[in-house]
Parts: C-alpha cells; structure tokens; sequence
C-alpha cells in the first residue's frame, strides 16, 4: 500500500449494492470494512460470510477493522478469507502481539486500533509486531461523525515513534475525514486515511479519491 493512502469506508456505501459500489472506488488503495457486534460499539454491520463474498468480486485489497469483543477468536478468520490487512482494538485484544502473529502468519497485514480516548504510549513497544497502527478520529460505531482535533497530538506521538522504529506501520486515521479535516491528519504524520461521506457521498466516487489523495500529500511531511 502507498505513503499516502485512500481506503474508502463502505459503512457509507448503498449496502443494497456493495459489489457495484466497490467497482466505483477502483481506483482506492483498499476498502475499508467495518464489522461491528452490537457489542464492543452499539451498532451491528457485517460479518465473516459478506466479508468473504465481497472478497471475491472486490477491485482493491481489503481492510478490516474489527469493532468486536474477543478479537482474539475471530479475527484469524478474516487473514484466513484473504483480507489484506485485519486491525483489531487494543481496548478487546486480550493476547495482542500472539494475535497480531496469527494475522501475519495467515498472510494478512496486523493493524492494531486505539479510540479516541486511549492513550497509545502502551502499545508503542508493540511496533514490531504490526504494521498499521489506527487513531480512532470519532468515536467508533457510527459514521458520519465530526473529526475530533482532540486526538491530533496523539496522532503525532504515534508518528514520531512510527518514524523512530523505522517508518515501516501505516499509520491509519478513521472518523470524519474530508477534504478540510484530512489536511490536518496528514501534517500530524498520518499516511493512510479512511473516509466514508468524503467517497460515497460525492457523485463521482473515483475524483473524490483522487482530490483526497492530492490534498493529503500536498500537507504531509516528507
């Protein structure tokens, strides 16, 4: 995956059509894919089955993130369907680092998630093991809301540290992104960023990408 990186929420994609929709954001890095339980976030989407049927007719790679209790159960099963990348949540992962080998030993990429209000300093000694590290912009569970600047220096800690260990993990930012707020994600060191709205939202999917993809790298640092 690229240094500046577009992969589109299908949370805000027409569900009554999710192959056409993947065909309209071809041009995507991945898509991004949001399985939810009504559990660990209050609100439930798709699972394992969709995930796998999507797999089959999906464009570009894609990039799960696993809002769910007991990441540790289910997750392989996603690096097993063939996702190119399965992040799960710090705050649900009880053995996180045997997970994240499990990940990449099916062949999937290990992306590890943070909300909003947890603090990443734990889990930067966790580096080796992953290769995406994902600053929740929203709180998780729904899209269409607000990006919170509350979580920018944060975003920058996990940067600095990302750049120190050698610059090799993404670094995802995912929650009200747009063609304003992902100016801001890409001068505080993130490289790969999930919009849904900013995508799905605009008449012409592709161009959207494309002026994201743009934006994004005229504002990152190097």
């Amino acid at each position: 995956m690229s240094r500046c990186a577009i992969h589109p929420s299908i949370l805000s994609a027409d569900f009554s059509r999710l192959a056409e929709e993947l065909q309209r954001i071809s041009n995507a890095d991945a898509a991004h894919l949001d399985v939810m339980d009504n559990h660990f976030v209050p609100n439930l989407t798709l699972g394992l089955p969709v995930v796998e049927s999507l797999q089959k007719v999906s464009p570009v790679p894609l990039d799960m993130h696993l809002m769910i209790e007991d990441p540790d159960r289910w997750a392989p099963a996603y690096a097993e369907a063939g996702c190119a990348s399965v992040t799960f949540h710090a705050e649900a992962a009880a053995a996180p680092i045997k997970l994240a080998r499990e990940l990449r030993a099916a062949g999937s990429r290990a992306g590890l998630a943070v909300r909003p209000a947890t603090p990443i300093e734990p889990y930067l000694d966790l580096l080796p093991e992953l290769d995406m590290l994902l600053i929740m912009t929203v709180e998780p569970g729904f899209g269409g809301q607000k990006f919170l600047d509350v979580t920018l220096p944060k975003l920058r800690r996990a940067a600095q540290a990302v750049k120190a260990h050698g610059g090799t993990v993404a670094l995802q930012v995912d929650g009200g992104v747009t063609e304003e707020t992902i100016v801001r994600a890409a001068e505080a060191g993130a490289d790969t960023f999930v919009a849904g709205s900013a995508v799905y939202g605009k008449d012409d999917p592709a161009a959207a990408i494309d002026a994201l993809r743009e934006i994004a790298r005229a504002h990152q640092d190097g």
